[in-house]
């Protein structure tokens, strides 16, 4: 057409999965074309690495390789690979050079990955579709870790049936692990065995099987794919983690950095972990001050210990985890572990039914994300709902049964139980949370309000010195009622009294703190002129006055 009448268009082609919500498709996929789009000049069309990984032995296409790209909004480099104009219009014109292999990354990138085809090792080829069904799933779920580099389901399945070595497909596919399967169905078992393999040594990185009832197939296949999915998370980040700090004479850049972050996060909880991770997202941040995850891991990371009270400065945290959340979750919105830190912020906040709706978005952008459910548990335990929270701590200990923390889980289920009357099996959980980290105190005092109402006094009374013992200033009824604030529903509350509090008060704990009472010796024993007494934690005149 005439020059005055022409559009020229510019195209992006990528190939990933995609969020549709009301008429409108969301996520990475999307975000990754719409940055090609922008990259590609007038009449011509840029795409990405995985588009190109399909079509390059069948398309006699020549797209010049452009490398790796750094794009707004998306955390990972881009491989872009263009199609100029000239080529468009006549893709078959002499002089086209012909084209050229794909070259690889000289190192993989630290989250790549292929899951393979899992094989069915049941003697009914019909059920040759549910081991797909497990491997598809698993693919699109690994693709949402933030910063991972997950190959294409179509790419993967070219392997199905073949003997595989591992150092070859990551040779041949660019990733630094891969991940294989088996599927036996026996009745209404399924067994499945997986593992995790580093493809630059061939060695085992993470192995594991389990079975379970296929009653439901639908349901048996979220389940599978659900907590394999949950759990290789965990183990890729960890690894990472690992190798990140064996290569600590490289200076590790901002992705580095974030994915230690959160390998130090999701490790056994302990304030050294705690401020480690804190450190990491914060280098990252300095590094790339425009990193989505590094301000999603800080803000993380300062949510959880307001919820904690581990906050040595709570407006300043508060206000700095707002301030994150804000920049990130305005330039990615479906980011679902942004909308988890959300939700533990508005928790911590006593906004319980935003909390509600930020930890129900992130559940819906990632069905596997357990600590949106964990916290979602919490929140609807916290509105006096203790029968409605049990399916969400269950769904969120069975999304990640190996995880060193799941004693915070246990803890709530405890608490469910012991709301509804269900006196042994709160004391169960309570001892299992316990188990796993026995130096918060208000495991401790979950167990002897638990003792208390089944009567056992002597055995609550020597649980209570240990809660006393690790928190001194939570000696009190009164004290504890204002010590965990975001208890906030009059529901929560009634409930709370009449179980919790009526164990404890059985099993010896004053109603008032025994620091008011021993004030007058407190003055004595420590003068402090201009300082308010109660604002310490008691000595030990004022324990011994306590305990006996």
């Amino acid at each position: 057409m005439p020059k005055d009448r022409r559009i020229d268009f510019r195209i992006g082609i990528n190939l990933g999965d995609i969020i549709v919500e009301d008429g409108d498709i969301f996520g990475d996929g999307v975000n990754v074309a719409a940055r090609l789009e922008a990259l590609a000049e007038p009449g011509g069309i840029c795409i990405s690495r995985m588009v190109r990984d399909q079509i390059r032995d069948k398309l006699p296409y020549a797209f010049e390789d452009r490398r790796e790209q750094n794009v707004k909004n998306i955390t990972r480099p881009v491989r872009v690979y263009a199609l100029r104009r000239e080529a468009v219009a006549d893709p078959t014109a002499p002089g086209v050079p012909p084209i050229p292999p794909i070259s690889q990354p000289t190192t993989p990138p630290r989250l790549s990955i292929v899951v393979l085809p899992f094989a069915n090792l049941s003697s009914d080829p019909e059920q040759e579709y549910f081991a797909d069904g497990v491997t598809d799933d698993l693919t699109t779920d690994l693709s949402r870790i933030s910063g991972s580099f997950v190959i294409a389901r179509n790419t993967a399945f070219t392997f199905k049936g073949k003997s595989i070595d591992a150092k070859q497909v990551g040779r041949e596919l660019g990733v630094r692990y891969v991940f294989e399967g088996s599927v036996r169905r026996t009745g209404d078992r399924v067994r499945v065995n997986a593992q995790l393999i580093d493809a630059e040594s061939g060695a085992h990185v993470w192995a594991d099987r389990f079975a379970t009832d296929v009653a439901n197939l639908g349901q048996a296949q979220d389940d599978i794919t659900g907590r394999l999915a949950r759990t290789l998370n965990l183990e890729l980040l960890e690894d990472v983690g690992r190798r990140i700090e064996q290569q600590r004479a490289i200076d590790p850049d901002a992705r580095d950095l974030v994915m230690r972050g959160w390998s130090l996060f999701h490790r056994l909880f302990s304030i050294a972990n705690r401020q480690e991770a804190q450190r990491a997202f914060e280098r990252a941040l300095e590094l790339d001050p425009q990193s989505i995850d590094a301000k999603i891991g800080l803000a993380t990371v300062l949510a959880t210990n307001l919820l904690d009270q581990w906050s040595r400065s709570v407006e300043e945290d508060e206000s700095r985890a707002e301030q994150l959340l804000l920049e990130a979750l305005g330039d990615d919105p479906n980011h679902s572990m942004g909308r988890l830190t959300r939700g533990r912020l508005r928790r911590f906040q006593v906004r319980l039914n935003e909390a509600r709706t930020e930890l129900e978005t992130a559940i819906a952008l990632d069905r596997n994300n357990w600590a949106a459910f964990y916290q979602l548990a919490q929140v609807v335990l916290s509105l006096g709902e203790p029968e409605a929270a049990i399916p969400l701590f269950e769904k969120a200990i069975g999304l990640n049964q190996r995880d060193p923390n799941n004693w915070y889980r246990y803890w709530g289920l405890g608490t469910c139980h012991l709301y509804l009357g269900r006196i042994p099996e709160a004391i169960e959980l309570f001892r299992r949370a316990i188990s796993g980290n026995p130096r918060l105190y208000y495991m401790h005092l979950g167990l002897a309000g638990a003792l208390g109402l089944r009567g056992d006094l002597d055995e609550a009374s020597t649980v209570l010195a240990d809660a006393i013992r690790l928190k001194p200033e939570v000696n009190s009824l009164t004290q504890l009622r204002a010590y965990r604030p975001w208890d906030a529903s009059a529901q929560h509350s009634e409930l709370r009294e009449k179980t919790l509090i009526a164990g404890l008060r059985r099993a010896g704990f004053p109603d008032e703190s025994p620091l008011r009472r021993g004030e007058a010796t407190m003055s004595r024993l420590h003068p402090e002129p201009g300082r308010n007494d109660r604002t310490r934690a008691p000595g030990p005149l004022v324990e011994a006055l306590f305990r006996g």
